[in-house]
Formats: structure tokens, sequence, C-alpha cells
């Protein structure tokens, strides 16, 4: 039997994922946009046609960042007031009880400090070699003008070269949530010596990586173990916390964590339960806000998703478009034979803003909704006050998708289209590079949520390629297999 955080019984016993989905985005939609609503509580096949509800999900606030910010908000409600903790002996609670009395275990802390010096100095790791001062600022420079990140990128990461002591977070606790994480900011942070709160399951392999990480580093680790537990001994045997299953526990040592907190969301699991660990993780975010109300937080954006981008982006696009290439002359016969389907122009011309969808069917509809709720909860916890760190990071090669033979295939297809693949290491300092930006310089509101998620964003080049991206995706996924086999 299912226990922990657990989807709602739809029909009987079943505890189906795609009446969860079709719900909770009926009801993100219904005041924004009632059609969309209707249509996404019909909706009959959802695992295969959910791509055009989330489409919908951002058009619908595309113009109104009061009605963008309400479908957030909504979204998360349903979400909320649906989802259940389940018992092992089958006792149900809702979410929002699930913190309520004294959680059936207790954790302990254990810190392990570093035994290095802290760098202060801003590198990143690209293609075997590690960027720093002028090397680094000309490569921002070619990934602005190559249109594979936004130029807030790079005005934000020169700025934390500049500044190298805002790389000294020791006036924050950084719990970093999925510390383990390929994508995540862990081992960038240590270096920096920063005080780092990890969070992850209790995986001894996992701990011991990340101690060792720990040991060269000049930071320095509080991670969860036992109540009562020494410190002694094998600490990757005992550390660790299991969100679904641990939740309230989890809560209330994330409470007693001295210090300004930061909470970063680097959560991922496989299917159905990437939507029950995020949402479990949104529900600790809440408690702790309400808690701790000076609660930071930060998130990681999938480029693989639907966003609105900056007339400039969409210009750029449409002007390559344009471009005599070998695509363009195959454009024409590519088009007639898949019945309009591939090679379809990015944007409408003069798109402002341009809406790039980038969705990945083949990621499915869990994925989406795991990913959407983030967004929900940054652009709520952003009008509530609070610093949050929303950053779209670029398509990388992380397990997780090399796994996935037709991602495989397209990231490895992707550059005949303009898009850049990140290896993790590049990937993961960039983006703990702009979490230090942010958190030293907190982004605004905007009017417009879409402006909020736009701001820095390192897309790889999704936003700037001349061709909807779902509709390059097969002929890249074609190159790509070409490639491996030659």
């Amino acid at each position: 039997m299912t226990s922990g955080v657990v989807f709602p019984v739809s029909d009987g016993t079943n505890r189906s994922t795609s009446a969860l989905g079709r719900a909770v985005v009926a009801d993100a939609l219904r005041a924004a946009d009632p059609v969309g609503a209707r249509a996404a509580d019909h909706e009959t096949n959802w695992r295969a046609d959910y791509l055009v509800h989330f489409r919908r999900l951002v058009e619908a606030g595309l113009t109104s960042g009061d009605a963008a910010r309400a479908i957030a908000a909504a979204g998360l409600a349903s979400l909320h007031d649906r989802m259940r903790v389940a018992a092992a002996d089958g006792a149900e609670v809702g979410l929002r009880e699930a913190f309520d009395g004294t959680p059936a275990v207790e954790l302990g802390t254990a810190v392990v400090a570093g035994d290095g010096e802290p760098d202060r100095e801003l590198s990143l790791p690209y293609r075997g070699e590690r960027l720093r001062g002028d090397a680094l600022l000309r490569r921002l420079d070619a990934w602005t003008e190559a249109g594979v990140i936004e130029p807030g990128c790079a005005e934000a990461v020169r700025a934390v070269q500049a500044n190298p002591d805002w790389l000294d977070l020791s006036d924050l606790r950084v719990a970093v949530l999925g510390a383990g994480a390929e994508m995540g900011p862990t081992r960038s942070l240590l270096r920096w010596g920063a005080d780092v709160v990890a969070l992850d399951l209790p995986r001894p392999g996992l701990w011991r990586d990340l101690l060792e990480t720990v040991r060269r580093s000049g930071g320095r680790v509080h991670l969860p173990v036992p109540a009562g537990h020494d410190g002694g001994g094998d600490l990757a045997e005992v550390a660790g916390a299991d969100l679904l299953h641990q939740l309230p526990a989890v809560a209330a040592w994330l409470r007693g964590v001295q210090g300004r907190l930061v909470v970063g969301n680097y959560v991922y699991a496989d299917g159905a339960v990437n939507v029950r660990v995020c949402t479990a993780v949104d529900a600790l975010t809440e408690h702790l806000r309400t808690h701790r109300p000076d609660t930071a937080l930060s998130f990681l954006a999938t480029p693989t998703d639907v966003f609105a981008v900056p007339a400039e982006a969409a210009a750029q696009a449409e002007r390559r478009y344009h471009e005599s290439s070998l695509l363009r002359t195959l454009r024409g016969p590519l088009r007639m034979v898949s019945a309009g389907r591939l090679l379809r122009r990015n944007y409408a011309p003069g798109a402002d803003p341009g809406v790039c969808d980038s969705l990945v069917a083949q990621q499915g509809p869990n994925y989406a909704l795991a990913k959407r709720l983030q967004r929900w909860r940054a652009a709520v916890a952003r009008q509530q006050g609070a610093t949050v760190s929303f950053k779209v990071a670029p398509p990388t090669r992380t397990r997780s998708v090399v796994k996935n033979r037709v991602l495989a295939a397209a990231y490895a297809g992707a550059p005949a289209f303009g898009v850049e693949i990140f290896d993790p290491a590049t990937s993961n300092t960039l983006m703990a590079a702009l979490l230090v930006h942010d958190l030293r310089n907190p982004p605004p509101v905007r009017e417009h949520v879409w402006q909020e998620e736009a701001d820095g964003a390192a897309h790889g080049g999704l936003w700037r390629m001349p061709y909807a991206p779902r509709s390059a995706l097969g002929l890249a996924a074609l190159l790509g297999l070409g490639g491996a086999r030659g």
C-alpha cells in the first residue's frame, strides 16, 4: 500500500494521476479562463493531450499579472486541497493537516566542516577548462550573442564576478532539498564556504560522496540524523530523511535551523512520484514561510516548458527563420510531407511577448505539473514579499535526460538548430552563481509574471531558435542518432 504524500482516491480505490492533473489545471484556470477550465475538465486523453492545457495556463495570464498570480494561487490551493497524506495503517489526512500534532520521528543534526579554504573567485567549468576572469566574460558574451542565454543572465554573472565578497554566504543557511541532485548548487556553495543544510534520501552512497565533497571544501554541512545520534561512526549510514514519509519531522528539523533560511527546491523523481515529492516540498515551503516569514526560496525551472519571452528574443528567432541555410532549403518539402508538423516557425511576426512552447510530450503530464507548481509558488511567494530566485536552467545532459533515448538523441542533434546542451557541472555552477546574485539583489515584483520568469534565463537557445522546439524535436533526434552511429 502506498503511504506518505499520495494522490487522492478518484474512483473506488484508484488514485489517478490524470484525474488529479486535470482537476488542478481546471481549477487554476477557472476564474481567469472559464473556457480553458472547461476544456481541461472534459479532456478525455490527458496523458496525450495535456500539452495544450499547460500552454493555456501561461496564455491566460499573459496580459495581466493579476490574472497570472490568481492562476498560480488557485492551482496551488487546488493541489493542497486535494492531495492526501496516508499512514502505513491506511489512515489518511489532508495535506494541510500533515503538520498538526507531534512528528512520529524526531531528527537531530550532525555538522561536518571542510578542511579547505573558501574559494572567493567565481569560475565556471566548461568543456574541460575552468573559466575565470576575462575567459569567463568572453564565454558570457559568446553565449549572449549566440542567443544561448538572455542578456540579464550574463549581467548577473558579471556582477557576481565583480563582487567576489557576495560568494560569502555565511550570513545564511541554505537548505538544499535534493542535496545530491546533479543540477543543485551544493558543491558550488560548499566550495564558496557556505553553510549548507543538506536534505536528501537516506542513501549511504549519496551521503558518502557528499561528505567527501564537504571535507575537501571550505564550507560546512548540516545533515539530518536520528535524534540522539552522537555524530560519530559512519554518518553516511544514518544520514538523510524522506520527504514523502517524514514530512512533519523534516518541517520540525528545518524550523530549528539557526539563522536566516534559504530553501532551495532541487528534488526530482521519476513519473508520478515526482508530483508527490514536489507537492511535499511545496507544503513544507508554505509551512516554513508561515513560521519563518523571512525564508527565501530558490527554484530551477526546466527549459522544456511553456514560457512567454521578450519581444527581442522572438525577433531574433524570426530573423533566423529567414536566414539562408540547408534547413531553410529543406523546410518546404519537410513541411509538406509532415502535413505542417515539422519546422514550424517559433513565433508569429512581431510577437510581443512571444510564447515559446518547449514542452516535450515524452516527459509526460506528471513532470509538467511538478515543474508548474514550482513556478506557481515562486509567483505567489514573490508577491507576498519573499526573496525568490527563479531561474530557467539550460538543457543539460543529466542522468534523468540521457536515460530517455528520444531525449538523449534530440539533445545530441540540438546544436544543428542553434541549441547548446550543457554538461551538469557547467549548469549547476552557472545556476549557483545566479542564486548568489538573487540573494544579494532580490528580484523585484514586476508588472507581469512572465517578465519575472524570463529574467536572467539560461534556456540554451530554445527561446531564440527559428523553429518551434517540438516541431524540430524529431529531426534533432534523427540527427542525434545518426551522429551516435557515426
